[in-house]
């Protein structure tokens, strides 16, 4: 016996060093050879809101690439029909099809056979219409096409993107697929946020077009008298102007902007120039790009043509002497000079008043090439590397705490077994960090909360086990026994109890974000870790204090002797308090989750959220009048330590230049306080709605899992009970949020998910007591609810006070970021402990009462009865005479 369990000892032992060399990595001015990041563990990766950096979600515009191709589709079929001698004439694209009007009748066999021969990828949507004798096709890609052609642009751009970060020169940069039509870019540790953002949003389509100089137009009247009349709105677009203007321009011609700056006021200009619409060359005929200075010591972008785009730029200069040629670059005039003479050997300069660092990146994007498609960004979240230390360092504070807190208090009230539990609790932690290390994680700080919540929540294993030796040892039981009985009959109340937590993990993980997927992966490895720990570990403990006998007997701390509570009798008044309670969440959830109303957070609502440094203090009225001015009243203010957060949430397709624009309007209006950006988290409005979406779906169907499981385990009408606990702390919970107009971010549905899996944890407690009592006791149901419930409040009460100890810590200490999390986690702890007690149970009271039993599952009872069958053969055992040899 001593050998099995000197073996288990060691078992443990092996694995506390394995974990510590997977962790070694990780701990700072520890230097390590090369191959043993390469073949033994790299460590834990830091998130980018840890160490600061940048985290894009870029969103393909496809539906313009699809119109693209039946453009080009359209004109080449106009060149083939012409040959041919088929009368078509060919529409304008919308959405996706290609009008095609096929003059006669007559040909309709004809255009069939043309476009099953010359144009296979092509098909018509419906049965033409008659338009005057004339049939009118419409034409679009055929699925499988269409499909491809998507593939091969999300392919192409995130070729094309990768190339020019390689270029760009960041560390470890991570550029994947998400979905069909986004892209995800994560840069840590970028120094220059929004020069990345340039480079990266950057299309880079590049043409050659002539300037019109021969027509005498005031472009710049035009545009004025237009504005005037009403025609153009303010914060016009290019297309825009063009249609309002269509009437006063030659054919042929339409107006760009070219980008100059004045090198009198040195400020930058928009001059229009009305440009002609045949593109002469393109992108596609670069080979290459490098930044030269020019002959005022002013940096230009030099650009080689291959062959073919030699060959045409000797042709297109040498046709158009002293005329200017406009290089366009993302429809803005990036330079237009005068030919003087054919330029030959296939070079070209683009000259525009670059600083060094522009006209680097400039020539970066022309040697990466143009993306196939434009992007917009729909996410941005920066992070400096000063508030990512910040909130390292507060993390720590909070976890440190947390964790002081939970070790004296399982002392205070354990004593002796307390001190097996913290050792199973850091045994935990250890061994979790190294899990996370084998698998080379990223830590966040949703991941920190992770941690920390499995430390409050690694306890509790432990207090189920304690709280079953008392009633044990109550029972008359010897030591050896006592222990043994209370690791025996908490069993499968530990394994529902974590199946539960495990279950919304999986959700967590299957819907959440990354920095959400990262809190998922943590607190299932924790909850895993912890029935190993608190179920084999702490066992070896007794079992070696046992056979050393250097244990005699255990005492624990009583917070209640005896409790003989009614907790059936106040039901009505409960369930009337409950009832309003729920209704408010409902109320709540309806408004927030699927009208968009109430205290959304940018993540849900779209918009910015900017965390700004400032070098003097100040006041809010002043902040809240700079950004009246710009009329940004509505924006959100609140002061922080050493600064202060803005969140504007306002509902864009595109984002990223919202901190830049609020910086610029805060340090024009007090330029004495230097605002600079720490941090910055800007969503779309197509990423909002998603979220948003995938919020609700996720919180419905972890509640549905749960359910199902404890129904399995249980019966139907303890499904009924958990659910509708569980629904009425999740509500209640929300709908305090709602009425405290709290932000409700991925954080606080983090939060409530988390709130239902421990609220099961609570409920599945109770439950197994409930069953176990119907299965060994005659008597009134009320009476045994009652019952069951008193013998299980001691362990109710001490496991919320250990988890609500960790939550308090990271309220107080963890950081802003982190304050409605915990605020949460405190209301819904609460309520859970409530919910088990007033809700769970008196619902099965009201379906059962007396007259109906619960039925128990049959192996149950065969467990019990030979447990009952074990101990009177124990007794009527002969003792053994003699002594010791």
């Amino acid at each position: 016996m001593l050998r099995t369990v000197r073996l288990k000892f060691l078992l443990l032992f092996i694995l506390t060093v394995i974990s510590v060399v997977f962790i070694l990595p990780s701990l700072p001015g520890v230097s390590l050879p090369a191959w043993w990041e390469k073949y033994v563990s790299r460590g834990l990766s830091l998130g980018l809101d840890l160490k600061g950096g940048m985290h894009l979600v870029l969103e393909v515009d496809l539906k313009k690439v699809t119109a693209n191709a039946l453009t080009r589709a359209g004109t080449e079929m106009r060149e083939v029909a012409e040959k041919r001698g088929l009368p078509v004439k060919i529409g304008e694209v919308a959405v996706d099809e290609l009008p095609v009007t096929l003059v006669g009748e007559s040909e309709q066999s004809a255009f069939f056979k043309f476009l099953k021969d010359e144009f296979p990828y092509l098909e018509t949507v419906a049965s033409p219409q008659r338009e005057g004798g004339n049939l009118v096709f419409l034409l679009r890609l055929k699925p499988d096409e269409l499909a491809d052609l998507k593939n091969k642009t999300l392919e192409q751009s995130l070729e094309v993107m990768r190339n020019r970060i390689d270029q760009f020169g960041v560390t470890e940069p991570v550029i994947v697929r998400q979905g069909t039509e986004q892209i995800v870019v994560q840069l840590p540790g970028i120094q220059d946020p929004q020069r990345a953002l340039d480079l990266i949003g950057q299309t880079a389509q590049l043409e050659f077009k002539l300037v019109d100089d021969q027509t005498s137009l005031n472009l710049s009247e035009l545009i004025d008298q237009a504005t005037a009349s009403g025609k153009l709105k303010p914060g016009y677009t290019r297309e825009e102007l063009n249609q309002a203007l269509a009437d006063k321009l030659p054919p042929d011609t339409e107006i760009y902007f070219e980008d100059r700056i004045d090198r009198e006021t040195n400020r930058r200009q928009k001059v229009p120039l009305l440009i002609k619409k045949k593109v002469l060359l393109s992108g596609d005929a670069v080979k290459g790009a490098s930044v030269r200075i020019g002959d005022y010591n002013e940096p230009y972008v030099s650009v080689d043509f291959n062959r073919r785009g030699a060959d045409e730029f000797g042709k297109i200069t040498g046709e158009n002497v002293k005329r200017r040629l406009a290089i366009i670059l993302d429809n803005v005039v990036r330079s237009a000079p005068v030919i003087q003479e054919r330029i030959g050997g296939g070079k070209a300069q683009i000259t525009g008043s670059y600083t060094s660092e522009e006209a680097h990146d400039l020539a970066i994007v022309l040697r990466a090439g143009a993306l196939p498609a434009s992007v917009k960004i729909v996410q941005n979240i920066t992070v400096g590397p000063t508030l990512g230390q910040d909130s390292i360092r507060k993390g720590i504070i909070a976890g440190i705490l947390g964790t002081a807190l939970v070790i004296f208090f399982m002392i205070f009230y354990y004593r002796l077994s307390g001190v097996v539990a913290n050792y199973a609790m850091i045994l935990n932690v250890i061994m979790l960090l190294g899990a996370l290390s084998l698998l080379n994680a990223t830590l966040t700080l949703p991941g920190i909360a992770g941690i920390i919540l499995s430390i409050g929540m690694a306890v509790d294993s432990n207090v189920l086990i304690y709280e079953r030796m008392r009633e044990e040892f109550a029972a008359g039981k010897p030591l050896k026994a006592g222990i043994d009985g209370g690791y025996d009959k908490a069993l499968w109340t530990i394994i529902d109890s974590h199946v539960t937590t495990l279950i919304t993990a999986l959700v967590l993980f299957l819907f959440g974000t990354g920095p959400i997927k990262g809190f998922a992966v943590t607190l299932s490895l924790g909850v895993t870790l912890n029935l190993f720990t608190a179920l084999f570990g702490t066992r070896v403990v007794y079992d070696w204090l046992i056979l050393k006998r250097w244990l005699k007997k255990l005492s624990f701390f009583h917070l209640f002797e005896k409790p003989n509570i009614d907790f059936i009798g106040p039901r009505k008044y409960a369930f009337i308090a409950s009832g309003l309670l729920s209704a408010l969440g409902i109320f709540a959830f309806i408004q927030l989750g699927f009208m968009g109303k109430g205290n959304l957070g940018v993540e849900f609502s779209g918009g910015a959220m900017v965390q700004l440094n400032t070098a003097q203090p100040f006041t809010v009225d002043r902040v809240r009048a700079a950004l009246n001015q710009e009329g940004w009243g509505h924006a959100e203010i609140q002061p922080l330590e050493g600064g202060l957060m803005v969140k504007l949430k306002k509902s864009e397709e595109s984002v990223g230049q919202m901190a830049d624009h609020l910086t610029r309007i805060l340090n024009q209006a007090m330029p004495r306080n230097q605002f600079t950006v720490s941090g910055t988290s800007e969503i779309g409005a197509s990423i909002s709605q998603d979220l948003r979406k995938w919020a609700v779906i996720a919180i419905i169907l972890s509640l549905i899992g749960i359910i199902a499981y404890i129904a399995f385990r249980f019966e139907f009408i303890f499904g009924i009970g958990a659910t509708a606990a569980t629904f009425h702390d999740v509500l209640f919970v929300l709908g305090v949020f709602y009425l405290l107009d709290k932000e409700i971010t991925l954080l606080v549905v983090t939060a409530l998910l988390t709130i239902a899996g421990y609220s099961l944890t609570d409920t599945v407690v109770v439950f197994d007591r409930i069953r176990e009592n119907l299965a060994r006791r005659r008597g009134k149901m009320g009476e045994i609810i009652n019952l069951s419930v008193n013998e299980v409040l001691s362990r109710t009460i001490v496991t919320s006070t250990t988890v609500i100890l960790v939550v308090v810590a990271l309220y107080f200490f963890g950081g802003v970021v982190l304050q409605d999390f915990a605020l949460a986690m405190i209301l819904g702890v609460t309520v859970g402990t409530y919910s088990s007690v007033f809700v769970a149970s008196p619902i099965i009271y009201a379906f059962r009462k007396e007259v109906k039993r619960v039925e128990v599952k049959r192996d149950k009872v065969i467990e019990l009865a030979a447990q009952k069958q074990k101990r009177q053969e124990k007794k009527a055992a002969p003792k053994k005479k003699g002594g010791k040899k």
